[in-house]
This record gives structure tokens, sequence and C-alpha cells, in this order.
């Protein structure tokens, strides 16, 4: 039973408009009832507001037993579907579809449609890998820095903090001694997902560094570390499993944080390097045009 929306939804035993929290909950509790006496699933589709939160009253949220949100950019095909609230599972999971003329298909490699157009030893292109769940999931990261005529600088970005950006090109800056202060940055995740784990923070500065530089990284590397407030790079979890992934897309060399260099990252047939700094990571991933 779907139920397309629970907003307009209505009882008699209320008399209320539709949409109004004693309408909402009445009609929750009737469908709830449905479905736990007939034994079936029930959908309520709700409405959600410019900030992405659910529509209507907070009790809706604790009348169900799951609250998912179906998300994505109108312009691009791809959507995620997010468990926010789960009582029989894990909310951790991930669900990536693909918008088609049929309609919407699962996407069951996501990591290597996400990295099908990636242009190779282009500065500014960098590639991590992300947790979704229990899923890990390769992205490219993009950046590109260019010089600002505006008093203030723009920070431009999509699919991660604007806030930890922020963070990262002042660690740049003041660690790596990258002159930041006057270039506009724009920070952008290809295929519409949101990256918020800190695992991608050493993505993020080598597709910076790279694109101001003007020097690419290794085409067939990933790049896995949180960047410190020291310009330190510190252990990610999973480390296994990410480069697991890597190295079943064809990725053939990963730097990592030095502490998760070990027992950690043996037997994923991958080849990594391990560091503790952001310069050292800088120094050892950029190309130079003759290729050393």
């Amino acid at each position: 039973l779907i139920i397309d929306s629970i907003q307009t939804m209505q009882s008699p035993d209320v008399e209320s408009s539709p949409g109004t929290v004693s309408q909402v909950r009445a009609s929750t509790a009737a469908l709830a009832a449905i479905a736990k006496g007939q034994g079936i699933p029930v959908f309520l589709v709700g409405h959600v507001t410019k900030e992405g939160a659910l529509a209507g009253p907070r009790v809706l949220e604790h009348m169900v037993d799951t609250v998912l949100y179906f998300e994505g950019d109108r312009h691009l095909t791809f959507r995620v579907l997010r468990a926010v609230k789960n009582r029989f599972g894990s909310t951790d999971e991930l669900g990536i579809f693909e918008m088609r003329e049929e309609g919407l298909v699962g996407v069951e490699n996501p990591s290597e449609l996400f990295l099908a157009e990636r242009p190779e030893m282009q500065p500014g292109s960098t590639v991590t890998a992300t947790i979704e769940g229990t899923r890990p999931l390769l992205v490219e990261i993009q950046a590109l820095v260019a010089p600002s005529y505006l008093g203030s600088p723009r920070r431009t970005t999509n699919g991660v903090s604007r806030d930890r950006v922020a963070m990262i090109l002042a660690v740049l800056e003041k660690r790596v001694g990258l002159s930041l202060a006057n270039q506009d940055v724009y920070i952008n995740v290809a295929g519409g997902i949101k990256i918020e784990e800190p695992a991608a923070d050493l993505a993020i500065a080598l597709a910076i560094a790279s694109n101001f530089k003007e020097m690419p990284v290794d085409p067939k590397a990933i790049f896995l570390g949180e960047v410190g407030l020291s310009g330190e790079v510190r252990g990610c979890s999973q480390i296994d499993k990410r480069l697991k992934e890597a190295a079943r897309l064809g990725f053939d060399m990963a730097l990592i944080p030095g502490k998760n260099v070990g027992r950690d990252a043996k037997g994923s047939g991958i080849a990594f390097l391990g560091v503790d700094g952001l310069r050292e990571a800088v120094d050892k991933s950029l190309i130079s045009p003759s290729g050393v």
C-alpha cells in the first residue's frame, strides 16, 4: 500500500483539515494498524522542507518503523535512497539508482559508473574511497583554483562541506605554503554524491594543490586520510574495504595515513604508501610535466 502523500490524508474521526498535526497522527495510526493487522508493507510519501527535513509534525517520524530520504539533484540522473531511521536494521545502508527511459534502475556497480568519465592526467582530479553503510564507494573529487578579482574570494562546494573545505584551505596555506588567499576555489564531487566523512580530506587537499600547481596526480592512485589542523594526516577506518574496492577497479596505488600502514592495509591487493603529513603527501603525489 502506497500513500502519496500522508499530508493529504483525512480521518473522519478527526474534525480538522488535512495536513494538521491531529490529522497526520490519526491517519498514520490507522495506516499502521492496517499494516500490522494485514501483514502488508505500507509506504507513506511525505513532503520535505527547503532545508531537506521532513515537513509537518515531528510525531510522524516516531510513529513509523523506517524513515527514508530519496535525494538527488534534478539536473543529474542519479538518485540516492538513504535511511535516517530504521527500527529493524542499520541506518548506514545506501541505495543508488539511475533514472533511465524505462524508469529508476538500481546501480549495481556505482564506483565504476562514477569514474567512467574521469579524464586522466588532469590537474585537479583525485579519487577517494568513501564508506556508505557497508559499501565502499569510489568517487572523483574535482577542484578548480583560479585567481580571484573579488574582494572576498569565492569558496564554492558541491557534495562536501563548505566549512570542511575552508579548513583544508587554511591548512594548505599555513602548513604547505600554498598562496590561496586570493584564489577562487571550486570543489565538486562528480556524480552528485555527498561525502560527509573526513577520510576524503586528503583527496580534497591534493585536488586543490594539483590544480593550483597545474600538476596532475597518478590517475591509478587513490587518496585516503583525514587532515588535521597541524597538517598531519590521520588514520581512517575500514581501510581494507576501501583498498580492495580500488584494486577491483584497476587502481594499483594508494596514498594512506601512516597509522594505517601494516595489517590494516595488507592483503588488499594494491600497493600503498603511508604519509604522516600533508606537505609530505603533496610532495609524493604531484607529477611534474617532465614526469618526475
